[in-house]
């Protein structure tokens, strides 16, 4: 499978067929060509952001590898998932992410399970520019997807007296949960939303692992408008996801590598940590949670009333659009989100569970996981928790691959509680 994104003029006159071709940042106009971000250059530029050439080029990268994602259908592939993807991609200074090459094609490897091969090639969109530089009053940047996870950590940081610039990477759902967050945490003047609006020309991949990779570079582009970037100084980026969601270990066969998402895996933020450092990006990712359940974060919240009013409005499920914007109750992390709420004694005020009895929802059809949960929980509990890990904590490194499964046993301990209270286990 090949992809190109280059600029609408690059493109060549006569398109191979065996190529899905994007243009970056344009509109060319034809219709078998697929778009990424059409006129966010000039609109940048109006609202003062001059990032790097470091930055655009990562920014340009992340992109494309998400229109890859997203043009690249994985039925197509011998094994009806993992697919061999040749991605070409225009930069404005391609040779000095050369010593990259081999760390950004492992990275994506493990986030989406595919082999990515890289072409990184000169002529690149230029980066927006501006004769008046944004600047924002911020002293570090949070991640606020509209999850209760991002909400708990913007609720922490502001607690603590530090003043985040949140980014949001807008989905439909979310977008005024977002703001609303912003605003009732003081930061409506702190709050940046971007849309990656990639347009492919045919049916699109659905799995859609890569599009984490877009949140991230989103939030390094945020950065350079912060007094301490822009002053030559490391800015801290916060992820607040929990440990047991970040890890995702596979609760049952069918679930390993890929097929659980990855996004936020400390194997995959390792690697863009060690992206950003040699290329020097100077943008610390911190992970405030990684040893800490749903359950516990939201027990530990510093600000248990603000949590109180706002959890209602956040976002878990996984099937959200599919269920017309409405938490199914039975996926993974429905069902994380109301073990957390049990777990740390609060109410659980969701509007609606599609599926609310646990006792009765595995009966009807459609994509259910509380059997997975309810076996993985058994065999845990049965067997101890290193016969479900396997070799799940292999990345872990000396010392800390106790901490990773003890947050995982932890996990599993709400999640049973849970299906034991609805009778479900």
């Amino acid at each position: 499978m090949k992809v190109t994104c280059v600029a609408s003029e690059a493109l060549p006159e006569q398109l191979d067929e065996d190529v899905e071709y994007f243009s970056l940042y344009t509109h060319s106009g034809r219709p078998n060509v697929g778009r990424i971000s059409p006129g966010w250059v000039g609109m940048l530029s109006r609202q003062g952001f001059a990032p790097t050439t470091a930055v655009w080029d990562f920014v340009s990268i992340s992109l494309a590898v998400a229109a890859a994602d997203f043009a690249c259908r994985r039925q197509g592939s011998s094994d009806g998932w993992t697919r061999m993807i040749e991605l070409t991609v225009a930069l404005c200074e391609p040779q000095a992410w050369a010593e990259q090459k081999s760390l950004l094609e492992r990275t994506f490897r493990f986030l989406t399970g595919d082999f990515w091969t890289l072409n990184l090639i000169e002529g690149g969109v230029s980066a927006p520019t501006t004769a008046a530089p944004k600047g924002i009053d911020a002293d570090c940047l949070a991640l606020l997807s509209g999850g209760l996870d991002s909400l708990v950590g913007g609720i922490d940081l502001t607690a603590n007296g530090r003043r985040p610039l949140f980014v949001s990477q807008v989905a439909k759902g979310d977008k005024e949960t977002q703001r609303l967050f912003a605003r009732r945490l003081g930061a409506a003047d702190r709050h940046l939303q971007w849309n990656h609006r990639i347009t492919v020309p045919h049916a699109t991949e659905r799995s859609t692992r890569g599009r984490s990779i877009v949140f991230l570079a989103f939030a390094l582009l945020a950065t350079t408008t912060l007094p301490a970037w822009q002053a030559g100084e490391t800015t801290e980026l916060f992820i607040p996801e929990n440990g047991f969601i970040s890890l995702n270990v596979a609760l049952n066969a069918g679930r390993f590598g890929s097929y659980s998402t990855k996004t936020t895996h400390p194997t995959f933020l390792d690697g863009i940590q060690a992206l950003f450092n040699q290329a020097g990006l100077r943008t610390e990712l911190v992970r405030p949670y990684q040893f800490a359940t749903k359950g516990e974060l939201l027990r530990n919240c510093a600000d248990q009333s603000l949590l109180r009013e706002l959890a209602e409005h956040s976002t878990s499920c996984g099937r959200f659009g599919y269920y017309n914007y409405t938490h199914c109750g039975r996926c993974v992390p429905c069902l994380v989100r109301r073990a957390s709420f049990l777990g740390a004694g609060l109410p659980d005020t969701t509007p609606r569970y599609v599926f609310a009895d646990l006792a009765t929802a595995g009966r009807d059809r459609g994509a259910n996981d509380i059997g997975s949960v309810g076996r993985a929980y058994v065999t845990y509990r049965q067997k101890g928790i290193d016969r479900l890990l396997g070799g799940a904590m292999s990345f872990a490194p000396p010392g800390r691959r106790a901490d990773y499964a003890a947050v995982t046993e932890r996990g599993l301990e709400e999640l049973g509680q849970l299906l034991q209270a609805h009778n479900a286990l």
